[in-house]
């Protein structure tokens, strides 16, 4: 069965940007679509009986903004498998729940109701930094909303966190036919302190490293596509900031995150924090799922 892309709608202007960029997403890999919005609607219904009470306005809001979601969706690809649900539920809950059958979540940056001003909505947050799909919050400018710089980044973090970022990504470049930059940040501790490094720990040590680090990861996702154009990039600096900064000239970023055992799925590091509120384009987290158990 394939799993389709689930988008978080709400109707805001967060939520159309990512219903255009998921349409985009899920034609190009061939994958059906499913429109969710949740809301707690059920709760001011009153206490009249089923059948003879009526809808809540935020009954028909809900089914207003699915079916909305859905006819946008449809304009823009008409053979595109679209389709729809509503939850009485809290929106992050729900997402959640939608998550476990997902082949990827999909939200806007910010949602109905936020402050204007905020870097990224709440419920976008505690989606990315718990769901166990891969997770895309959909924001940046219109060149990236649109694909025109033909360049997915991949913060290659730890072997042990970004395995599954890295298949992930090289699926996304090859699928939209661009080049995909694989950068891997790398610090002189010697510079803490002094501007001299020491003769057993040079600079080209620590990039040397680096660029391995790199070769190791891509290995294998190199071969499984080999026609997806591949750079290789090591630069000295904070993660955070280079990634940011690289943002600028990408199409999708493309983080690793840390699993945790716990009731709460994955950690989000400061890493895909930062990118989260500041990337210049569409940022996917992807928690990378422990193989089953022979």
């Amino acid at each position: 069965m394939t799993l389709p892309l689930v988008v978080g709608v709400d109707g805001s202007d967060g939520s159309l940007l990512a219903i255009d960029w998921a349409v985009d997403l899920a034609t190009r890999r061939g994958l059906p679509l499913r429109l969710v919005h949740a809301s707690l609607w059920e709760r001011y219904e009153g206490s009249l009986p089923t059948l003879t009470r009526e809808r809540s306005s935020e009954q028909v809001l809900a089914e207003h903004i699915v079916a909305s979601a859905a006819e946008r969706a449809r304009r823009i690809d008409p053979g595109l498998d679209v389709s729809t649900a509503t939850a009485a539920a809290e929106a992050v809950s729900a997402l959640l729940d939608e998550a476990h059958g997902a082949t990827a979540l999909i939200t806007g940056s910010r949602g109905r109701g936020e402050l204007k001003g905020t870097l990224l909505g709440s419920v976008s947050l505690a989606v990315a930094a718990r769901a166990d799909c891969p997770v895309i919050v959909v924001r940046g400018d219109r060149t990236a909303l649109a694909g025109s710089h033909e360049r997915v980044l991949l913060g290659a973090g730890d072997p042990d966190t970004c395995r599954d970022a890295v298949a992930f990504a090289f699926r996304e470049a090859e699928a939209r036919g661009c080049e995909l930059d694989v950068v891997r940040t790398w610090r002189c501790p010697a510079r803490k302190g002094t501007d001299d490094a020491p003769a057993d720990d040079p600079e080209h040590q620590h990039e040397k490293e680096a660029a391995a680090l790199i070769e190791d990861l891509v290995l294998d996702a190199s071969a499984a596509h080999p026609d997806v154009r591949l750079r290789r990039t090591t630069v000295e600096g904070a993660a955070r900031k280079v990634l940011v900064d690289r943002s600028a000239a990408a199409d999708l970023v493309v983080l690793g995150a840390r699993r945790r055992s716990g009731r709460f799925g994955f950690q989000l590091g400061r890493v895909s924090h930062t990118l989260l509120h500041h990337a210049a384009c569409p940022v996917a987290v992807v928690p990378n799922v422990a193989p089953k158990a022979a």
